[in-house]
């Protein structure tokens, strides 16, 4: 006979006493309750990293992290360099325990390139006269580790000395948090660039009417506001001296209702093209080296958006059946929608005489994270083989660094290494910078194919 207490817990639940446990019907109103008690924790949660005046401030690095990781010089030159010369930055602290924060690193990297040694690499290259690269990390499934990759890449970047903007497409906001971004509206966030990009195709649309004798198509309030946007206007400093944002908050998700409605007013509008035209016509793409988009989990309008101005695409995922069941679907989504613009956009210029049109990616990249090489090597093998060439070769490995400094709404490089033991800090660390090395590899591969054709032709 089987002894009730070793039957499984979903066995012999009495209705009348679950009747008991549950409150009152749940009304549209408690959702506000529930959401003004979720935002006060995020605020508190989100000021964990913060300096106790409100303001999030990056840490300093110590003189073996810079020789380490970030300028290729022995502690020994480094100081000997110092103290040849004394108006470059000396750091602060004892003798040979100096710290310098990065504005200070930057300017000693300078000095290297222009004075060190010829054959090393004080500084990363970064062709001339070509746009900044815009890096799109994006899966329509939540949880693979998508903002935290996009964050850690965009601090990795700035570590090698790139200039670096990152625009959060997610209404969320979980990017802004991390840079310490604030974003009262959505007028702080992409919308404006939007709607200033169809009120523009609106006005050439009208001067035709205007031109034909036909009534004109309304230009309302918002639109008219949105023409004096510019992404300059949206721009804001972080915490990081070569990191600037473009945050997002809860409104921005309503593009996904509002572009719709302006595609059905205006069907040769193209709405996929607005972010990319923003950023390029404004010249945006010149003060910046790589722009990094943190994009909502689901391919709509936002996602399109980010896909079609972006040179290269990251997908993270983790090893799991389901993860890349997902991301097998998302690319399946991707081509659906992409070829359908293509198809129905190359039968019009057809009609008109015009060359056709196709989208292009530099290249694409999926990459495994969270990955746990004791349980998940067999699934990650068979996902590689599946996905070929478009997946990077190393694995981002979960470990207590990296689960902490998500706790601490912040990131791996933004973490004292001394609340850890050297090792740990270092194993911490590689899972990104590994990650970095190959995202940086596609990058200047990429910059360099540009800079031969541009020479070619």
């Amino acid at each position: 006979m089987t002894n009730p207490g070793d039957l499984p817990p979903y066995f012999g639940i009495d209705p009348e006493a679950a009747a008991a446990r549950l409150s009152q019907p749940i009304d549209t109103a408690r959702f506000a309750k529930a959401a003004a008690f979720a935002a006060r924790g995020r605020d508190d949660l989100a000021r964990r990293g913060y300096a106790p005046d409100g303001q999030k401030r990056l840490r300093k690095f110590s003189t073996w992290e810079v020789c380490r990781y970030l300028i290729p010089v022995n502690a020994a030159h480094l100081r000997r360099v110092l103290k040849q010369n004394p108006d470059l930055p000396q750091g602060t602290g004892e003798s040979g325990a100096k710290w310098y924060t990065l504005d200070e690193i930057l300017v000693l990297r300078d000095h290297f390139a222009t004075e060190g040694a010829g054959w090393r690499e004080y500084k990363s290259w970064r062709p001339e006269g070509l746009p900044a690269k815009v890096v799109a990390v994006a899966n329509f499934k939540g949880g693979v580790g998508k903002t935290s990759t996009a964050a850690h890449l965009a601090m990795s970047a700035a570590l090698d000395g790139y200039r670096v903007l990152v625009i959060d497409l997610d209404s969320q906001g979980s990017m802004t948090s991390i840079l310490g971004g604030k974003v009262t509206d959505e007028w702080q966030t992409v919308f404006p660039l939007l709607a200033g990009d169809f009120a523009r195709h609106l006005q050439a649309e009208n001067a035709v009417r205007a031109a034909a004798g036909e009534s004109e198509l309304p230009l309302d309030e918002t639109l008219t506001e949105a023409l004096q946007v510019s992404p300059r206007n949206l721009i804001q400093k972080t915490h990081w001296p070569n990191i600037d944002l473009i945050g997002a908050q809860l409104n921005l998700y309503w593009a996904e209702f509002q572009v719709p409605v302006w595609r059905m007013q205006l069907r040769n509008w193209p709405l996929w093209d607005s972010l990319g035209n923003a950023l390029a016509e404004r010249g945006v793409l010149d003060d910046y080296d790589i722009v990094f988009l943190d994009t909502p989990p689901a391919l709509g309008y936002l996602t399109i958006n980010a896909l079609s101005a972006a040179d290269i695409l990251l997908v993270p995922l983790g090893a799991s059946f389901l993860e890349f069941d997902s991301t097998g679907r998302f690319f399946d989504m991707i081509y659906s929608t992409f070829a359908s613009i293509e198809e129905g956009e190359n039968r019009a210029r057809r009609m008109q005489g015009l060359p056709e049109m196709r989208f292009e990616w530099d290249a694409v990249r999926a990459l495994i994270t969270r990955f746990d090489s004791s349980q998940q090597t067999d699934l990650a093998n068979v996902i590689q083989a599946y996905f070929g060439d478009f997946m990077t070769t190393y694995r981002q490995e979960m470990t207590a660094m990296v689960g902490q400094a998500g706790e601490q709404v912040s990131g791996i490089y933004e973490t004292d290494y001394r609340d850890f033991n050297r090792d740990t800090y270092v194993r911490g660390r590689e899972t990104f910078d590994r990650t970095w090395a190959e995202v940086k590899q596609v990058i200047l591969g990429a910059w360099w194919r540009d800079m031969k054709l541009r020479e070619e032709g």
